[in-house]
């Protein structure tokens, strides 16, 4: 059974997206390229050879898009190796956070401003109330990742956080939560929508937000007034997803969400040379996985809608791993608890290295002869 992939509908329909006049930005313009160039030998060649028999391999380079499906498994396994080093002796909780539907429009005519705003919230509701003493009375550990899509590609913002159930009081000692979750999922709700709804209105009165004409009607300050109403009446519903006391497990299970694109080629169910079919998973739990079929011009319009704006950063840290005070923070955790459960595993490696200790793949055995002493040519054709 042959495999498809998302390069081949970008083979088949790209041209003609490009010439539909569907609006693309420079980002989106740049993604879609290196999509379609990657590994065709658009962006070079690395070469090796064997000197006992004379074998030469050559492998086209990667376009290293952080939107493309063929370059994450590398950055993915670093981030989680790096990640796996910072883990303190605790619990670990997975919380989501979703923005209503109804501010869609809004978010996508102001993707680095408002994902930007996204990000701060969440981080300042959990960390105002985990340093309230009837919760945890200490600051937390962090990590967040931006995503924007759900299983159909359709436009869906949240944010995941994974956070440590122990932090540093003010007088710089560990507290420990319970095996629960230390927030109540209402008082969570309640805070973040409150901020959120304030500092949005905030950019409103400043004049910061971009208005789309879908969003015309909320230049008159009463329409907005209106909409900012009617949002405060949604059930913002933040909720926890995991609950990890297996430590380590938290940042594994984490390593699926930092690097995940829009859609993995695993889920190309089929490509034709008008359509592509793919997998979802059941819209409720416990409902079985489902087939999505799009055309090919509305699977790349969906694709290119979740490329986030150049230089925006969709992981980001807060808390005792806040990058200016990580290392000390982390030195006195370790230093308070008594050990470092984890430690860092490919620190050092070559790419070769890399790939032989997380794949098995040997790159320094010949393929013709079996010797070890393949060795790069020494340079690169074409950019690297």
């Amino acid at each position: 059974m042959a495999e498809h992939n998302i390069q081949q509908v970008w083979r088949l329909a790209y041209e003609d997206y490009s010439a539909s006049g569907i609006f693309q930005s420079d980002v989106q313009r740049k993604a879609a390229l290196d999509l379609l160039n990657c590994k065709s030998g658009a962006f070079g060649v690395n070469a090796s050879i064997c000197p006992d028999c004379g074998h030469l391999e050559v492998h086209n380079n990667s376009c290293r898009n952080r939107n493309c499906p063929n370059c994450q498994a590398v950055q993915k396994e670093l981030w989680v190796d790096k990640r796996r080093a910072e883990v303190i002796d605790s619990p670990y909780f997975h919380v989501v956070f979703t923005l209503p539907h109804e501010l869609n429009p809004l978010l996508y005519r102001n993707q680095k401003l408002l994902y930007d705003l996204l990000h701060r919230c969440c981080a300042q509701t959990l960390l105002e109330l985990s340093n309230d003493k009837k919760y945890l009375g200490a600051t937390p550990g962090i990590i967040q990742v931006l995503h924007t899509w759900n299983q159909e590609m359709d436009y869906h913002v949240h944010m995941h956080c994974i956070v440590s159930g122990g932090g540093l009081t003010p007088d710089r000692h560990i507290r420990l939560s319970s095996g629960h979750f230390f927030i109540p999922v209402f008082v969570l709700r309640d805070k973040f929508k409150g901020k959120y709804l304030a500092l949005l209105d905030q950019l409103y009165k400043k004049g910061a937000l971009a208005l789309s004409s879908s969003c015309a009607p909320l230049e008159d300050p009463s329409h907005w007034q209106a909409f900012k109403d009617s949002l405060y009446e949604k059930d913002w519903c933040p909720y926890i997803k995991e609950t990890f006391n297996g430590f380590g497990n938290a940042i594994e299970y984490l390593g699926r969400y930092t690097h995940k694109i829009a859609i993995s080629n695993s889920r190309i169910l089929s490509v034709t040379d008008s359509r592509v079919t793919f997998s979802a998973r059941g819209k409720k739990t416990g409902d079985p996985r489902r087939a999505v079929t799009l055309s090919l011009l509305e699977f790349i319009r969906r694709f290119l809608m979740h490329v986030l704006p150049h230089g925006f950063q969709k992981i980001r840290y807060y808390g005792f791993l806040n990058n200016r005070g990580k290392a000390k923070n982390l030195k006195l955790i370790f230093t308070l608890q008594g050990h470092q459960r984890f430690k860092a595993r490919y620190t050092g490696l070559t790419m070769a290295g890399l790939l032989k200790k997380i794949w098995d793949r040997d790159i320094c055995v010949c393929p013709v002869c079996g010797s070890r002493k393949m060795r790069p040519m020494g340079r690169t054709y074409g950019p690297s």
